[in-house]
């Protein structure tokens, strides 16, 4: 079973600096519809105007995963461990909110805007120690292939989150296919980042997405260029 959620359907705000879409449920957007899937909470699409962002402000019990597209995101956090990093595409940061953490993100640029995907995952469990990690994904990584950038264990260099979940990032050539086999009981939610592609043979475009249970495997084909990201949750 497929159901595509159609980037036009989602939420969208337009506060002049921030221009945003909401995939689930958030902050002034409300769609009983499209609380979350599984343990996948929040995918908010962002274009941030230079030198503006989200000043300091707090999450708890949340692993918060940022993914990058176009421009840079200076964040900093309250944890004393140093954790002010700008973070570029290709690069994928995790925050696991546990108990309490204090964080403020904004465009690093005076001149450019950033694009970025703010990703929610429920934890496993509340109480988790607060924790900051960010990671490098080379272009050949993801180069027509699902690359892992998150899960439970931290394998292949990915990031560690807590909750059984894995998510993995891909660029496709135009003409690309490839293959992931989803689990017994498992699930997979896949969003088109940018380009056009097929899941299971219906077509998606930049912004659409499809979640997909019930299936033991889903093709990906890329109809055009494509950079995608496949989360398979428990």
């Amino acid at each position: 079973m497929i159901r595509i959620r159609r980037s036009d359907e989602r939420g969208h705000f337009d506060f002049g600096w921030l221009k945003t879409y909401h995939t689930f449920s958030f902050g002034q957007y409300h769609d009983p519809k499209h609380l979350h899937f599984r343990s996948l909470r929040v995918i908010n699409e962002d274009w941030v105007a230079p030198g503006q962002g989200f000043d300091p402000h707090p999450h708890r019990d949340m692993e918060i995963i940022t993914y990058i597209v176009e421009g840079a995101l200076k964040h900093g956090d309250d944890s004393g461990k140093g954790n002010a990093q700008v973070i570029r595409p290709g690069e994928v940061q995790r925050m696991s909110a546990g108990t309490g953490i204090v964080h403020s993100e904004h465009n690093a640029s005076a001149t450019e805007p950033v694009h970025l995907l703010q990703i929610w995952i429920i934890p496993d469990q509340r109480g988790h120690a607060p924790g900051y990690d960010q990671k490098a994904f080379p272009p050949a990584d993801r180069h027509n292939r699902l690359r892992l950038v998150a899960s439970p264990d931290g394998s292949d260099g990915s990031l560690k989150i807590n909750q059984d979940a894995r998510m993995y990032a891909a660029k496709l050539d135009e003409g690309a296919s490839l293959t992931h086999a989803i689990g017994e009981g498992r699930g997979a939610w896949v969003q088109v980042v940018d380009g056009e592609v097929t899941v299971n043979g219906q077509v998606l475009h930049a912004g659409d997405a499809a979640a997909v249970e019930k299936e033991p495997a889903i093709t990906l084909a890329a109809s055009r260029a494509a950079e995608l990201i496949v989360f398979d949750l428990s």
